[in-house]
């Protein structure tokens, strides 16, 4: 009996020391183990060009055309830097031919995280967009530009994380596809188990995976019936690919459920079983209304204290400016909330780590649909072609909100102190900053 014992004893202690009995598919941790401390900027990478070899034409720029007459961007990228770039039918000063860069290059890909190293930019959120996941085939292509950026992170020292994009989801559909892209990822891409360089973002000590989307009016899907709970008690619990921190996008007004937040106590119920809530706050604040700061400020105090008080963290959304005048197709006021040079976007930067706020999300880094993006962008666009009209970023340097990111980071850390005229530096120059 007591050499069968021991036997039962030793084999028991093999299955549970073993690795692949442990049934988790991630590394134990992360060059970066935390959100805390750190700015994440939202990338769409979703940007197409004729000819880049994703056989998708235009794709963002326009809608399969990309001219005058079919334009959905009011930012012009800098392409100064760009290994490959690509003619458009918009013509500079000289007459020649605008460019553009392509998203679905990995050169493209790699300069985007290198300047995120030289500034000092902690890393991105991937956009995964609801309609990548429908398919075998879209999860695949979707997987192209998120194993780029996989590749450049861990060349130049950047996190990156996973944000899933309810937008695309339809009333009767639920999120089942969601759970299937995950698995695909960890097991295809290994996003989440690189060993040593694992460049995938932790929270509480756990890969963080994000849902966007939830709790806002105009959506076509019911929260209560797209299989949200499943969703989420898979990423927690499943003993493969489960173990993961969770953030939510949500509406800007959660608390109240009111304004441009579903009335739907539920909201609540699903944010009560998550680690992290981001509050999408593009348009809700304006640099052209008196007082903005200071309701922004009480905003990201009442917002700490209600996550605090549900054992969540909470992570308050910045921008630049906002502007969609072409996607639009001019509906909408060209530069509806303007950049001030970049006085809007350091005031909501300081201001929420004044109030407190241990982790931010920028919105967006490169995001020129809405005129969002702190990336190159050039302050010679293509002029008087209408009805197109593009914004010329206000004499600034093309990397003024780059450096600024950086900059607002070193704050959220400790390492300087504020300063509230800091936005007014355009001599600035180039600090190579060493990985955290």
């Amino acid at each position: 009996m007591k050499t069968i014992s021991l036997g039962l004893l030793v084999a028991l202690t093999v299955l549970t020391s073993s690795p692949a009995s442990a049934g988790t598919k991630h590394s134990p941790s992360s060059r970066y183990p935390s959100y805390e401390g750190r700015i994440m900027c939202g990338y769409q990478g979703w940007f197409r060009a004729e000819g880049d070899g994703s056989g998708r034409g235009w794709v963002h720029y326009g809608n399969g055309t990309f001219g005058p007459n079919h334009c959905s961007v009011d930012l012009w990228p800098d392409v100064t830097e760009y290994k490959k770039t690509y003619p458009t039918d918009f013509k500079l000063a000289d007459g020649s031919p605008a460019r553009v860069f392509s998203s679905w290059d990995e050169s493209t890909v790699d300069l985007h995280f290198l300047w995120m190293q030289q500034y000092g930019i902690d890393g991105v959120f991937m956009q995964r967009f609801f309609d990548v996941t429908r398919t075998k085939k879209s999860r695949a292509d979707g997987r192209v530009i998120l194993g780029h950026a996989l590749k450049a992170a861990q060349k130049h020292g950047r996190a990156i994380a996973v944000m899933y994009d309810l937008s695309g989801l339809k009333s009767g559909e639920d999120c089942a596809s969601l759970i299937q892209d995950w698995k695909e990822l960890v097991d295809e891409l290994k996003l989440t188990s690189q060993g040593t360089n694992q460049a995938y973002l932790y929270h509480r000590g756990k890969p963080l995976v994000t849902i966007w989307g939830i709790g806002f009016p105009d959506r076509p899907y019911n929260i209560r019936n797209i299989g949200l709970e499943r969703l989420l008690d898979f990423l927690k619990n499943d003993p493969e690919y489960g173990g993961c921190s969770v953030m939510l996008g949500v509406p800007n007004y959660f608390r109240d459920l009111r304004a441009d937040t579903s009335p739907d106590p539920f909201l609540h119920e699903i944010m009560a079983k998550a680690d992290v809530i981001m509050p999408w706050m593009v348009g809700r604040f304006s640099a052209s209304l008196y007082g903005e700061m200071n309701r922004y400020r009480a905003q990201v105090a009442a917002d700490r204290e209600w996550c605090s008080a549900r054992n969540l963290d909470y992570a308050p959304c910045v921008y630049p400016g906002f502007s969609w005048y072409n996607l639009s197709h001019g509906r909408d006021p060209h530069d509806a909330i303007p950049r001030l040079k970049g006085r809007f976007y350091w005031g909501l930067m300081t201001t929420a780590i004044e109030s407190g706020a241990k982790m931010i999300y920028v919105a967006m880094f490169d995001e020129m649909d809405e005129a969002s993006a702190i990336f190159k962008c050039t302050g010679k666009p293509p002029a008087d072609q209408p009805p197109a009209k593009f914004l010329a970023y206000e004499d600034l340097p093309s990397d003024h909100y780059l450096w600024l990111t950086g900059q607002a980071g070193r704050i959220l850390r400790g390492e300087v102190v504020a300063d509230k005229e800091l936005y007014q530096n355009t001599g600035h120059k180039l600090a190579q900053t060493a990985n955290r």
